[in-house]
């Protein structure tokens, strides 16, 4: 079965904004979610790493705060049709993250408080290309819009930075997540335009 989410109209021209595909532009911050938006306390947060031996590495969210922040100023690309430019973030880079993680892994799978998952190639969560971010526009990250923190994966269509991240399972296979499930594309090249499976 192939879901559809309201707003998407088919393939479009590529704008004078040079925008992928199919795109339009956006000013405003659309809300889209499968579910209902979890409240999660900070004293009770956890973002853990499983690599492909079964260990784990967590960390609190104190713990998160304190590692090295980066700023990051992209554009960002719905399946739904719309593209948001310049939008700044604030967070950890994966690359942080993973450095002292030592895998054989090619795959991750991304897991979030509410049960969402995506899955994703590990080399698209490294190089620069991946952050947990807990800021949006100078402010703490509103829960709607994925807080306390989200996966941002800016190159890939917007369902695969994960809201309410919690987790990433490193796997030597790939698994499809809640969307790839359903009949999205497993990658979810905006340039490419890789909405739907087939695509």
């Amino acid at each position: 079965m192939t879901v559809v989410n309201k707003g998407f109209r088919g393939r479009r021209t590529q704008s004078a904004h040079n925008l992928p595909p199919g795109q339009h532009l956006t000013t405003d911050f659309p809300v889209l979610q499968a579910g209902p938006t979890p409240r999660i306390n900070l004293d009770d947060w956890r973002f853990t790493i499983r690599d492909g031996r079964g260990a784990e590495h967590t960390w609190t969210w104190t713990q998160l705060k304190s590692l090295p922040t980066e700023r990051i100023n992209v554009d960002i690309h719905c399946v739904t049709a719309w593209s948001k430019l310049g939008t700044k973030w604030e967070g950890v880079s994966l690359d942080t993250l993973l450095q002292s993680i030592d895998t054989a892994a090619e795959f991750a799978l991304v897991g979030s408080y509410g049960g969402y998952t995506t899955n994703l190639p590990l080399q698209d969560l490294l190089g620069g290309k991946a952050w947990i971010v807990y800021a949006y526009e100078g402010a703490p990250l509103s829960p709607v819009h994925g807080g306390p923190a989200r996966l941002l994966v800016p190159h890939l269509y917007f369902w695969k930075s994960a809201k309410w991240v919690k987790s990433i399972q490193l796997r030597d296979s790939d698994i499809p997540g809640f969307w790839e499930g359903l009949g999205y594309h497993n990658y979810g090249d905006p340039w490419q335009e890789q909405r739907y499976a087939g695509d």
